[in-house]
């Protein structure tokens, strides 16, 4: 009988040991839910056992004494070590359960986001992200209904955050279907620039431009384009240039690139529009098919001379300049000579036409302000093209050409009436047929009016117009008052 007493001494002692270890390795949660499931028959108030008085709140080593105070006790109803040890497990295995079914969670929203975007690719990205955006919040719910065991308070609280995320989100989508609907059918109102300055925004002549004069101003409306292949362009059906001269009503256009020879200027004379009776041609003679201008009016002019006058020079026999006459200023029409692939033409252009344009239309100058308008073939300033940093070497953006505009014509009094308009304000005149620029107006400015600054003053407005097609070019305007 002593022998059997000892053998049950020992094994309780055993126990004993065994419980402490187990209770020891418990985590604050698990302890405070074991003692809440040992006191079920008792009711609590701010985290004590009313009837026994001890806490399931507090520090780890609090728990541990009040879970070995209930164990050593012999209350009716008292859990012993193997139910303790039930308990704990089942608890664990709950915690598991709630920690696997969060990563499921998890895991299926992040599978779900993933074969969404595959299946349906860009065309779903409004509704992709919103599902991602749901099951974020539905999986970050779990995680605070899980909390909410000990933190009911912080639940509600990360609940009206994760709202206010989603609130925002979808504020966030909406602006981006508004930029991606306005890059789709007015690119040009949308800020493209590779290194924009702070206060630099998008050309949108929808916007930008000022109020018609009043009734009676006198005014003269002049537009330029490049329409690289005036035949061609003739022919559209989608825009031509006809419709143009119905659309804008101007006085007088001037074209660039025209390509057509004198053979052809009889025939291109009676596709005209009603009312331009006035054209004068300049093709070229060196290279049929090659560059040319024009000047196309209603008003007739005084006079028109076709070149700077230097016989025999490349810029008579390229037909690159037309000159106009009218009562109260000169029009000049021309078409500057690009620098070629591998800057093969840059010494010529940069020594020779530039000098020349600037001391013919200074002579000019002398009897009356000039109009100079047409492709001058420069980005001036780094505003003026996408992606400066990497054309410092592209015919129309070296060194060499931009500071020969300035010192040929913009130091010798001309104004750049764009920019005297818009400074700031990033808009484009070409866009490259290439790589597709103009859909996202990854374009140059190499169009312009410059005036004489004695009539500086009375422009009444320098304008873009690159919602029209048909070239790789769009045509710009200036309204004059005279």
């Amino acid at each position: 009988m002593k022998v059997k007493a000892a053998e049950a001494t020992d094994h309780n002692s055993h126990q004993m040991d065994d419980d402490q270890k187990e209770i020891e390795a418990m985590t604050v949660q698990e302890l405070r839910a074991t003692l809440r499931q040992a006191y079920a028959p008792f009711f609590f108030v701010f985290g004590f056992c009313w009837k026994l008085g001890l806490p399931v709140k507090g520090l780890k080593q609090e728990l541990i004494s009040s879970l070995r105070l209930h164990i050593d006790s012999n209350l009716p109803g008292g859990s012993s070590g193997e139910e303790i040890k039930k308990t704990t497990s089942s608890i664990r295995s709950e915690s598991v359960t709630i920690k696997r079914k969060i990563r499921n969670r998890v895991e299926e929203s992040t599978e779900d986001d993933c074969n969404s975007s595959e299946a349906y690719g860009e065309k779903r990205v409004k509704q992709s992200t919103e599902k991602n955006l749901k099951s974020k919040v539905s999986s970050k719910g779990i995680l605070c209904e899980h909390k909410s065991l000990t933190k009911t308070g912080k639940k509600k609280s990360r609940l009206k955050e994760e709202e206010a995320s989603l609130t925002i989100s979808r504020k966030v989508l909406k602006t981006d279907e508004i930029i991606s609907s306005s890059l789709q059918s007015e690119p040009w109102t949308v800020l493209a620039h590779k290194k924009p300055e702070k206060d630099w925004k998008a050309y949108n002549p929808k916007t930008m431009r000022p109020p018609p004069l009043p009734e009676g101003t006198k005014s003269v409306k002049i537009m330029t384009w490049n329409v690289n292949g005036l035949r061609a362009l003739l022919k559209l059906e989608s825009f031509s240039a006809l419709q143009l001269a119905q659309r804008e009503n101007f006085d007088v256009l001037c074209l660039q690139e025209t390509k057509i020879q004198v053979k052809d200027v009889e025939e291109v004379r009676k596709a005209l529009s009603d009312g331009y009776d006035h054209s004068f041609w300049s093709c070229s003679v060196s290279k049929l098919g090659y560059s040319g201008t024009a000047i196309i009016s209603r008003i007739k002019p005084v006079s028109v001379r076709y070149g700077t006058g230097l016989s025999g020079s490349d810029h008579d026999m390229e037909g690159r300049i037309v000159t106009a006459e009218f009562d109260s200023f000169y029009l000049i029409s021309t078409y500057v000579p690009n620098s070629g692939d591998g800057l093969k033409r840059l010494s010529y252009r940069i020594e020779e036409w530039d000098r020349t344009l600037s001391k013919y239309i200074k002579e000019l100058e002398k009897s009356k302000p000039v109009v100079l308008t047409g492709d001058l073939n420069c980005a001036h300033e780094e505003i003026d093209i996408y992606n400066p940093a990497g054309n410092k070497r592209s015919a129309g953006f070296t060194i060499e050409e931009r500071q020969s505009f300035k010192e040929n014509f913009l130091d010798k009094g001309f104004v750049d009436t764009f920019r005297k308009q818009h400074p700031g304000v990033v808009g484009y005149t070409y866009w490259g047929y290439r790589h597709g620029t103009r859909k996202t107006n990854k374009g140059w400015r190499l169009d312009y009016f410059l005036v004489s600054e004695s009539i500086a003053g009375n422009v009444h407005d320098s304008y873009i117009l690159p919602d029209i097609n048909g070239s790789d070019h769009c045509p710009i305007g200036l309204i004059l008052k005279l």
